[in-house]
């Protein structure tokens, strides 16, 4: 297991960003940044052993400013949406920027993605960025001091684990918004061939196009969003279902939970046939976000080696509380109490079959 870094250029603060490499003994590798807390390559080998980097981004920094798409993001303060772009604490109205429609996404503009994070190396299989956002930073109360932490272990897992601490009762609901294509990042293949397992039966269907869940908790059986029994992605993302048509395809809200815990729970398995990769994941989250890359290809800045992302080249698997759930008291609160330790982990395990 090793560590090694190297120049990311420069981000618009002037302040100099690095990369740090990851490597463990099977020779898998994650490259993060302290600009965002990026993930920006993930170099995870087939079932005839080619490694290929597996997530969608950037070879400088600058792109990742002018694409609003989020490849490798650490999100923050609150992930997903946040309806009409404000919340009540404690009898309190805090009003956020309104970034998409008149909602808040991704604590966007001035997202935890645009900052420079200070790094540190912990042993020789993590690195760990950490960061202040001071009371009122994008509209929410109280200083949260927060800290994501990328760690490659042996038996091929990627592990993030984010920690953190507030002076005020603030809304915390941190995700990781990296986009996978397990046939790889340069394949230009589309994941409607990827056969996809989720944990669940429920999930929150959204008011409209804008994608807001409803408050309702559903059941998925006799819908499109039955990933109980492994399907490939593209049987039904163009159904003819009204809330498919709201997403352009998947972009929906699972229930993994009803209450927060620190017990970790299966997602799901992504499975993509020609190359034979999986992807496993974990987590103690209540939800999990399924977004198949609808709308990559409405951002053409090349990626990595100039490719351009298509529509539908990747996926993301955001683990998180549901969307807009500070508004809504059907959902699990993503209230975070002053002085109370803010923890969670999400773990993605590859392999082949």
């Amino acid at each position: 297991m090793s560590i090694t870094k190297a120049d990311f250029g420069k981000a618009k603060c002037g302040c100099a960003a690095s990369l740090f490499t990851i490597e463990n003994k099977n020779g898998l590798k994650a490259v993060v940044s302290d600009f965002g807390a990026l993930l920006v390559e993930l170099w995870v080998p087939d079932k005839d052993g080619k490694f290929d980097d597996v997530v969608l981004g950037y070879d400088t920094i600058e792109p990742y400013y002018a694409c609003p798409t989020h490849f490798g993001a650490t999100i923050g303060r609150s992930g997903n949406r946040i309806c009409n772009a404000k919340f009540t604490i404690n009898g309190k109205e805090y009003n956020l920027p309104a970034n998409e429609n008149e909602n808040n996404l991704h604590s966007c503009p001035d997202g935890y993605h645009y900052r420079m994070w200070s790094a540190e190396e912990v042993g020789s299989d993590s690195v760990k960025f950490s960061l202040t956002s001071p009371d009122g930073d994008q509209g929410f109360p109280g200083e949260f001091k927060v800290s994501v932490t990328y760690t490659l272990t042996d038996d091929n897992e990627l592990k993030l684990t984010y920690d953190g601490i507030s002076d005020a009762d603030t809304v915390a609901n941190l995700t990781n918004h990296s986009y996978f294509n397990l046939a790889g990042q340069a394949s230009g293949k589309s994941i409607v061939d990827n056969i996809l397992r989720l944990d669940t039966q429920f999930y929150t269907p959204v008011i409209d196009n804008k994608a807001i869940p409803t408050g309702e908790i559903a059941d998925v059986t006799g819908t499109p969003f039955d990933f109980r029994t492994p399907t490939r992605i593209g049987d039904r993302i163009d159904a003819d279902d009204t809330q498919i048509k709201f997403g352009g395809g998947y972009d929906h809200n699972y229930v993994f939970k009803k209450e927060k815990s620190a017990d970790m729970i299966s997602v799901g398995e992504v499975y993509e046939p020609e190359t034979g990769r999986t992807m496993v994941v974990t987590t103690d989250c209540v939800c999990c976000q399924l977004y198949c890359g609808n709308f990559i290809h409405t951002c053409t800045t090349p990626g990595k080696g100039g490719v351009v992302y298509g529509k539908r080249s990747a996926l993301c698997l955001e683990t998180q509380f549901a969307p807009n759930s500070i508004n809504d008291s059907n959902f699990v609160s993503p209230i975070l109490k002053a002085g109370e330790n803010y923890h969670t982990v999400t773990v993605y395990k590859f392999g082949t079959k």
